[in-house]
């Protein structure tokens, strides 16, 4: 797939929590085909701290107003930069980069598990399987009820469960605490968050022999295989997170 570099003008910045928030960015021309799971290389301008541009999710695209949305959290500089960036400003992306979750079979029946930012993939998987007619349930883990975000989003495209880690909203523990996993059946799952997470669906998949993905969220450099920055210890050999992921299949991982 071609990959552009282009401007877009920034239409929203919504704050969801201290340091979480929601940009807004609008092209002037139409958006090429984006798919769940892919993601952009964000240019941070006026900082000199700042030189490599930072990869994030497409949480979300309207091909109508061709808008894409990106929920990023501050972690360092060049996030910092990007929170403050303003209604009207201009910012430069590289996109679309890196491959896509799978398209599950008619019928199957598909959770989407998350935790904290980590779930910015899976607003844009979740909207798309519901256009094809799927109703996920969607499993999403936060430290606490202060950082739960974008439940009512979440919750217009299937059906939402929640967990924190101290129990101040939905269930107490982790996302493989929580009851649907044994209450419901599932053919295939794809996951998003920390590794630490990720490994322990991947592990509760493995067990209940259903198909899962993640998405990695390696640090990267350039976004489409050259730097080496990305690269990632697979049944395959290695293989760089931006263009051979950042999705992959837990069979391919050495987990």
């Amino acid at each position: 797939m071609a990959k552009r570099i282009e401007d877009f003008k920034v239409t929203g910045n919504h704050r969801l929590t201290k340091d979480i928030f929601v940009l807004h960015l609008k092209s002037e021309d139409k958006l090429p085909p984006l798919f769940p799971g892919q993601f952009v290389q964000f240019r941070v301008d006026g900082s000199p701290d700042t030189f490599l541009r930072r990869p994030f999710s497409i949480h979300d695209a309207d091909f109508g107003t061709n808008t894409i949305k990106l929920l990023i959290q501050v972690a360092g500089k060049g996030t910092e930069k990007l929170s403050a960036l303003k209604e009207g400003d201009i910012v430069n992306i590289i996109y679309p980069l890196g491959n896509s979750f799978s398209s599950p079979d008619e019928g199957e029946k598909i959770l989407l598990t998350g935790g904290g930012c980590g779930i910015a993939p899976l607003l844009f998987l979740a909207k798309h399987l519901r256009s094809r007619g799927f109703v996920p349930e969607i499993l999403l883990g936060f430290r606490n009820s202060e950082r739960l975000i974008e439940y009512e989003e979440y919750a217009l495209a299937g059906n939402v469960h929640v967990t924190t880690e101290d129990g101040s909203r939905g269930i107490k523990g982790f996302v493989t605490n929580h009851p649907v996993l044994s209450e419901k059946k599932f053919d295939r799952v794809f996951c998003c968050g920390p590794e630490p997470m990720m490994k322990a669906v991947a592990a509760w998949s493995k067990a209940h022999n259903v198909s899962c993905e993640v998405s990695l969220e390696n640090l990267m450099g350039c976004g489409f295989g050259v730097c080496l920055c990305c690269v990632v210890d697979t049944v395959k050999g290695n293989l760089c997170t931006c263009t051979d992921g950042p999705v992959f299949n837990i069979k391919e991982l050495k987990w």
